[in-house]
């Protein structure tokens, strides 16, 4: 009965595949056949990143809307192993060389983080959308040979930490760095913890003492510390690879301290903004100028000790510009950083909104002050509920009785200034309007890709632009280019009909658009 069944499906997939309905076509309000991006590779290095600052500035990069940019982003962190983590890796040795009087990145400031770009898109105003797709993520491999295949990250238990000083063994107020180790091929999906050591007093080649981590780029002298190996000994802590940082540059000041985000996105720390997901800044400078860092490789919402597990990542994005007179009722006056997936909305909520327009001339200090989460649930809270009105087009009573009953809101961080408080509002609750569905095989065949079909497998592989992806009906996960990824979402058989979801149709899009 089995055999019977697999192989009418085969042939009824066969037959869906091969036939081509034109009602399932999508993207048809443009030109699928010219749709050739361009990609771009931005390395890092001490001319492509800036230390501290997400504000305005020169940028590293400029762009049209569409194009592919291959991002390499670097952890300001690496200090704390140097062996593991700066040694041998020419990008890294470039951007935290630092010998006596002669400092690369000498501007490190206001901010912690290292960030690449800023990347410029070309017709970017104030008042538009930027729509950034995370095609790809990887972790950027060590370059000191006594470690090959390995990639490390570092937990800082930080003086800004949640509970710094509120801890029941001596010393109360204490630093603690732990060492992760991942596989730098992702043949693991798991990190474990190497060694720990409690932060001593450094001493910086200029003769700057660091009795705390108080100054970003410091290498750890490893003669003054005790290592402990027997630590977290038989945990394994799942790799949700991330970028902790990425955002446009706000209106308010030319240089922005790169730790508290805000409405521009920037340090907002959600281990959602992955690859897979998509995010939307509001533009409120010319060219957007949109920064990338700050990526981690594991983070539990909240981010309480005040770090993450900080490592080095490479990723593909894709760059999109939704000009105002043009933006749809979701993305029409939009002011804060909003995520979408394959299954999901996420807005995301501050303590301030606008905190540099709200505190004034002192905002960037006066925040590290007056941050709670009282303020972060209510904004985001009245974030939800007018996200939920103008988008999904309820009234304010539909919509404050879905927040309550549907809606799952979290800490998404307690120790970046601006604290924040995300809500996610699942797509599936809408029916058809949020998760579109569209048949697979027009959906790439109407830009030019090529779909073929296993009947025995239940495979279907796409091919465009010397990119391959295959994948079973069902699976969640596929090959592509010869390596294994997990998909957005299965593929899926509906009334005898194979589909996708429009977010999935529109992502591989991009993602099989890359050229090398």
């Amino acid at each position: 009965m089995k055999r019977r069944t697999f192989l009418k499906v085969g042939v009824i997939l066969s037959a869906v595949l091969l036939a081509g309905s034109s009602s399932n076509v999508i993207f048809s309000d443009t030109m699928e056949s010219a749709y050739k991006p361009k990609t771009h590779v931005l390395k890092a290095n001490s001319e492509t990143v800036r230390w501290g600052n997400i504000g305005k500035g020169d940028p590293a990069l400029t762009v049209q809307s569409g194009d592919i940019v291959t991002v390499e982003a670097i952890t300001h962190h690496s200090g704390d192993d140097y062996d593991r983590m700066i040694k041998g890796d020419a990008g890294v040795e470039d951007i935290f060389h630092w010998i006596e009087g002669e400092k690369n990145e000498a501007l490190r400031g206001p901010g912690v983080h290292i960030l690449t770009g800023p990347i410029a898109v070309e017709g970017a105003e104030p008042g538009d959308v930027l729509e950034v797709k995370i095609l790809d993520m990887k972790l950027r491999p060590n370059g000191n040979d006594k470690y090959a295949g390995k990639t490390y990250g570092v937990n800082a238990a930080a003086n800004w930490g949640y509970l710094y000083g509120d801890m029941v063994e001596e010393p109360k107020k204490r630093e603690v760095v732990t060492i992760y180790e991942m596989d730098t091929e992702g043949g693991t999906d798991y990190a474990t913890a190497v060694y720990n050591y409690k932060w001593t007093v450094q001493t910086d080649p200029d003769g700057q003492v660091h009795p705390t981590i108080d100054y970003p780029g410091v290498i750890v002298d490893h003669n003054t510390i005790d290592k402990n190996f027997d630590v977290l000994k038989g945990i394994k802590i799942p790799v949700r690879l991330h970028f902790g940082t990425m955002g446009v540059a706000p209106k308010e000041a030319d240089i922005v301290d790169s730790v508290s985000p805000s409405y521009n996105g920037g340090n907002v720390d959600d281990w959602r903004i992955t690859e897979g997901a998509t995010m939307y800044f509001p533009v409120s400078v010319p060219g957007a100028l949109l920064s990338i860092g700050d990526p981690h490789a594991g983070q539990g919402d909240s981010e309480i000790n005040g770090t993450a597990i900080e490592t080095s990542v490479t990723g593909d994005i894709q760059v999109i510009l939704h000009k105002k007179a043009t933006l749809n009722q979701k993305l029409s006056g939009l002011s804060f950083p909003l995520l979408e997936n394959e299954y999901e909305w996420v807005v995301h909520g501050f303590s301030y909104a606008n905190y540099l327009e709200e505190l004034g001339a002192s905002s960037q200090t006066d925040i590290f002050k007056n941050s709670s989460i009282d303020k972060a649930m209510k904004d985001a809270a009245h974030k939800t509920k007018d996200f939920l009105m103008a988008g999904m087009e309820l009234s304010e009573d539909e919509a404050y009785s879905l927040m309550s009953v549907s809606a799952d809101f979290g800490i998404t961080q307690v120790v970046d200034g601006n604290w924040g408080v995300h809500a996610l509002i699942d797509k599936g609750q809408f029916g058809d309007s949020e998760r579109k569905a569209v048949g697979l095989r027009n959906s790439f065949e109407s830009f030019g890709a090529k779909v073929s079909w296993k009947p025995t497998t239940q495979t279907v592989t796409i091919s465009y632009n010397n990119n391959v992806l295959e994948m079973k009906v069902g699976a969640t996960t596929g090959m592509y280019n010869g390596e294994i990824v997990k998909l957005v979402a299965p593929i899926e058989v509906v009334k005898e009909k194979v589909q996708v979801s429009e977010y999935f149709a529109k992502f591989y899009k991009a993602k099989l658009s890359k050229t090398e």
